[in-house]
């Protein structure tokens, strides 16, 4: 049971294991990167609450891209919560574990996974009734084998796990080798300047081929 998640959402990331993560500055390349990214497999994708044009970028993928699903990352504050709800944003994260928002997103019915990086963070989101984690940061935290470490304890809760940060097409093949992993996160699928750049067919390629690394790993495991 994932009371702060929805069913539905759970289920679409974790058939393709893979959410980009985007920080866009120029409202023109919205709907470009997320063509691209479905072009190339990946269907779901956290947008960053660093610019001034967030929104409007969600607003735009939500009309012109509609097999994207949207999430928004990056949410600090109960306002927030409030205005990529209203914008309509299928999922939300944060870097890390705010009782004050989690508690907003729950009372709204917002799809919502907190940052983890401690046993206490874990115990603290379940708590709150998180069951799906944002581990972040993940490589400078000890990577997966720090995350195993520590999600002993709480395994029976059938915890899943985000993990970002220091992920790449290097790395990013062990973390989904773990039942513990429902997606990977990366900004080098999209990264900022690959977007500035208007590379669409490279981060099409990015796309397609981290997809096709967690359907073959999966497969095989």
């Amino acid at each position: 049971m994932n009371p702060l998640f929805k069913t539905e959402i759970i289920n679409q990331i974790r058939k393709t294991g893979v959410i980009a993560v985007l920080v866009i500055d120029d409202i023109d390349n919205a709907v470009p990167v997320a063509q691209a990214l479905l072009k190339g497999g990946v269907t779901a994708i956290e947008l960053t609450l660093r610019t001034p044009v967030a929104l409007k970028a969600l607003k735009a993928i939500r009309k012109e891209a509609p097999g994207m699903m949207v999430g928004v990352g990056t949410v600090l504050t109960v306002g927030q919560i409030d205005e990529i709800n209203e914008a309509g944003a299928a999922f939300a994260v944060a870097p890390g574990l705010n009782t004050e928002v989690v508690c907003h997103a729950k009372k709204i019915g917002l799809s919502f996974a907190p940052g983890i990086v401690t046993p206490s963070d874990i115990e603290n989101a379940v708590k709150l009734g998180c069951r799906v984690l944002k581990f972040f940061p993940a490589e400078p935290s000890g990577g997966l084998t720090y995350l195993k470490s520590i999600a002993v304890p709480y395994n029976h809760l059938q915890l899943q796990y985000i993990p970002l940060g220091g992920i790449n097409e290097d790395n990013m093949e062990e973390y989904v080798t773990s039942p513990l992993i429902m997606a990977i996160g990366g900004s080098w699928i999209a990264s900022p300047s690959l977007i500035q750049q208007k590379n669409w067919s490279k981060i099409t390629n990015n796309a397609k081929m981290a997809v096709d690394k967690v359907t073959r790993v999966r497969k095989c495991c």
